[in-house]
């Protein structure tokens, strides 16, 4: 190895540099170079045409347990949120100290994961609670109506039933921005309750949660169109700052190797296990 630093060494005095030189030292020395571009994250609450081109070195990421984070902060139960399939992380997850893992049901069309029966059953093997939540693929002021609640509930309802989704629990119903037309949340949270109703005939088997500002998150429950409330993180939205009625609070990630944000929940959250069945 020094004999070969030393050939190195002389080569490069009589050689002019050029801009493939740092990738053949590199590559002889056996280090992988590092590929320019942009670094894509994958977020939460997003639909992401990225997700499927996260690059290499952010995939090939090595297994490591968490323990570096101080679980006293926590009052409640402790969970994540995450866009991806836990199914590849379920070791990362095991003896995590989380009390719940939430996951989306979502579109057809959408380029992220849903949670389905079999990551559903690998999370309940692990002892975790299971938070169930709708997301739209582009959720903003024009995608909510009564209409689209009605649909988004009836499609929410059948991927339910699909994984085994206990009676009684819930599902969250995400506004995941800063709405002003509080009247246009409501009619979209009448839809949901409209919706899961027709789709499980006459009566909803799941109880309903809201997932958005403080102002939302608010005005849904005091309408009586939704049971239970998870606030968002993004402290700039409107009611945020002082709201305090909620189910879960959503705050900053916890170091898992995946993207994620860290969720405190209090009292009951709708929850469940597969295993309530």
């Amino acid at each position: 190895m020094v004999n070969a630093s030393a050939a190195t060494e002389n080569l490069l005095k009589y050689i002019k540099p050029l801009g493939i030189f740092p990738v053949l030292i590199l590559t002889a020395c056996g280090v992988e170079p590092r590929l320019a571009g942009p670094v894509v994250e994958v977020g939460n609450f997003q639909d992401l045409a990225q997700f499927d081109r996260v690059s290499h070195l952010q995939q090939v990421r090595h297994f490591h347990q968490v323990s570096d984070f101080d679980r006293s902060a926590y009052k409640g139960p402790l969970g994540i949120d995450l866009a991806m399939d836990t199914s590849n992380v379920v070791e990362e997850l095991r003896g995590s100290r989380l009390d719940f893992v939430a996951r989306y049901y979502r579109e057809p069309t959408s380029s992220l994961p849903a949670l389905s029966s079999q990551e559903a059953r690998k999370l309940d093997s692990l002892g975790l609670k299971i938070v169930a939540v709708w997301e739209q693929n582009s959720p903003d002021s024009e995608n909510i109506s009564y209409s689209s609640g009605h649909s988004d509930a009836f499609s929410a309802y059948k991927q339910a039933r699909a994984i085994g989704q206990p009676a009684g629990s819930a599902i969250y119903f995400a506004i995941d921005f800063n709405a002003h037309d509080l009247e246009a949340a409501k009619e979209y949270f009448r839809g949901i309750a409209a919706g899961l109703a027709a789709g499980s005939g006459g009566r909803a088997e799941y109880n309903v949660g809201v997932y958005g500002s403080g102002a939302v998150c608010d005005a849904i429950k005091r309408a009586g169109l939704a049971r239970y409330s998870w606030l968002g993180k993004a402290t700039s939205w409107n009611g945020s700052l002082d709201y305090n009625d909620w189910n879960i609070k959503q705050g900053d990630a916890l170091p898992f190797s995946f993207d994620n944000d860290s969720n405190e929940a209090k009292h009951d959250y709708g929850g469940f296990r597969l295993r309530d069945l």
